[in-house]
């Protein structure tokens, strides 16, 4: 069974940063793609950012310019720099994954709470 930890979230205030890391228990190359989801209080989960394996990444219009989405080949994980935070940014924060063969899986991370303080 896939299993995909997330670390680094906390308290910020406005303006400032976090890093999150999401390490899943096999190679990060296994997945089609890797990204991290949120969900605010009383919201859907919505996508934030997603890296495929062969480097293309997709950011949601809310967070690009400030989120930047990364993998790290060497410590087998994929990380989210978070800059100039808002508010509006609070959510549970879900790392996920993904594979396409022999069907389609996908795996998530039990969350980090990220909170945004103005």
């Amino acid at each position: 069974q896939v299993q995909l930890v997330e670390s680094g979230g906390g308290l910020v205030q406005a303006g400032g940063s976090l890093r999150l890391s999401c390490a899943p228990s096999e190679s990060v190359f296994s997945f089609n793609a890797m990204g991290w989801y949120r969900q605010a209080p009383g919201k859907q989960r919505e996508l934030v950012a997603a890296i495929t394996n062969g480097d293309v990444t997709d950011y949601a219009d809310a967070v690009k310019g400030r989120f930047t989405i990364s993998r790290d080949n060497a410590k087998n994980t994929v990380n989210l720099q978070m800059n100039s935070l808002k508010p509006e940014d609070t959510a549970v924060y879900f790392c996920h994954a993904r594979r396409l063969s022999p069907i389609p899986v996908n795996y998530w991370g039990q969350g980090t709470q990220v909170t945004v303080s103005s």
